[in-house]
């Protein structure tokens, strides 16, 4: 059983400790591949390094997260990650979007920095993973547009983390070519993430961690760890009503179709 484990920011200072440690455990749990997404210049080389430490396990992405999205260090980091895009191949750009949970007034900011960065997905022929906290509507509208262009008709990517409703998974799908990332989320109590993992079929859905956050059910509150992705893939299984070998099978053939490896 291969497990493939679409978000996690393992090169973060929270695994310093034990992170070789934590690699093993996670390869013993099935847990093979592991996509690695960027947040700013202030980690962009623990995320390198640990990519090249594990070339066979850990694959990386190279982006502007939207929290790290201000107008005094834009410039500078923009700069950072086309270069960085210019002399090493990543899987994808990423992670990239809205965020509106803390701050709202960079909204125009990060709307513009998510459209360029877009942009720089379609030139390169790599497909985005979204970041949409309390601003599904906002992030959505703007890949929507540039889906609708002759450049952008390729676009494809994951809508990471998603814990928004039947309507809104319903509009990742009819985008065509984006899917949903499920996370510890799903095994929360009244999430409703159930609810649209119940709803729709499995093509739809890549499992991720987004560790060292988001733990689930038995480990909320705690570190999480792509090891824990089992417990994910368990609760999915449960409710889809299949094994999850299979659940592990077609999920990880998801995360080939849209990262290409």
């Amino acid at each position: 059983m291969i497990l493939t484990d679409s978000h996690a920011h393992l090169y973060l200072d929270q695994f310093s400790a034990d992170r070789l440690e934590m690699m093993d455990a996670a390869l013993k749990a099935g847990v093979n591949r592991i996509f690695l997404p960027a947040i700013d210049s202030n980690t962009h080389q623990n995320l390198l390094e640990l990519a090249d430490q594990f070339p066979d396990s850990c694959f990386p992405m190279m982006g502007l997260h939207p929290c790290s999205v201000n107008a005094s260090t834009v410039d500078y980091e923009i700069g950072i990650i086309e270069e960085f895009h210019s002399k090493r191949k990543f899987v994808a750009v990423g992670e990239i979007g809205i965020d509106l949970f803390w701050d709202q007034s960079q909204l125009a900011l990060q709307q513009k920095i998510f459209a360029h960065q877009i942009d720089l997905a379609i030139k390169l022929k790599l497909p985005i993973v979204i970041h949409s906290r309390s601003a599904f509507k906002e992030c959505y509208e703007i890949v929507k547009s540039k889906k609708a262009t002759a450049e952008g008709k390729h676009l494809t990517g994951i809508f990471h983390c998603f814990s928004d409703g039947i309507v809104e998974a319903q509009k990742v799908i009819d985008l065509g070519g984006f899917i949903m990332g499920i996370g510890g989320v799903l095994t929360f109590k009244n999430s409703g993430v159930d609810k649209v993992v119940a709803h729709f079929g499995l093509e739809h859905f890549v499992l991720e961690t987004d560790a060292p956050y988001l733990a689930p059910v038995p480990f909320r509150g705690k570190r999480n760890e792509s090891a824990y992705l089992v417990h994910i893939a368990t609760k999915m299984a449960e409710i889809k009503g299949l094994s999850i070998e299979t659940v592990a099978k077609v999920t990880t053939e998801n995360s080939k179709t849209i990262f290409g490896i």
